[in-house]
């Protein structure tokens, strides 16, 4: 690229942010609510657009082509994972409420009714190990025993139901 061509096109670019410059900011303060957030990605606009035509890039719109470049710029920011600092939440009263019980006695009550389910009859707890501590599902556990998958969720049902007399005995 000689020095004349240079020249055209920095005079070009200096038009356009002259023309619409404010427009730009205004178009990026309305969507991200930021003038210094929106000043510096019309900065960004007009450097990405710089680099595009010192490649040798064509524009035939100038304005269409900057809010294009903006509005990706834009998209850009709004998909960026905002970091907020804990000592500036907690300077705005952000208190971390850590109350865990409920699920410490959800643990708790789980362990309990695993240790509850060997003293169900046999039947009942070779499902209900297999649905409750291995996971599988009714049909896995049918195609397991040789039983129905109806059968094998009734059995499953009133061991469940036989299990929470227990739980409750033991409470």
């Amino acid at each position: 690229m000689t020095k004349v061509q240079e020249i055209k096109l920095q005079t070009k670019l200096t038009t356009a942010h002259i023309n619409y410059g404010k427009g730009l900011n205004a178009h990026a303060f309305f969507k991200i609510h930021n003038h210094e957030t929106g000043e510096d990605l019309v900065q960004d606009t007009f450097m990405k657009t710089w680099k595009y035509l010192i490649k040798g890039g064509k524009i035939q719109t100038m304005k269409a082509f900057l809010y294009h470049v903006l509005n990706n710029l834009i998209i850009d920011e709004y998909r960026k994972r905002k970091n907020t600092s804990l000592d500036v939440l907690l300077e705005k009263g952000f208190e971390p409420n850590i109350d865990d019980t409920e699920q410490i006695f959800d643990f708790l009550d789980g362990g309990k009714a695993l240790h509850l389910i060997k003293h169900l009859p046999m039947k009942y707890q070779k499902v209900m190990s297999m649905r409750y501590v291995q996971l599988l599902s009714p049909k896995e556990i049918s195609d397991i025993i040789g039983q129905s998958k109806n059968t094998t969720a009734v059995q499953t049902h009133r061991g469940l139901n036989k299990l929470k007399l227990l739980f409750e005995q033991e409470n």
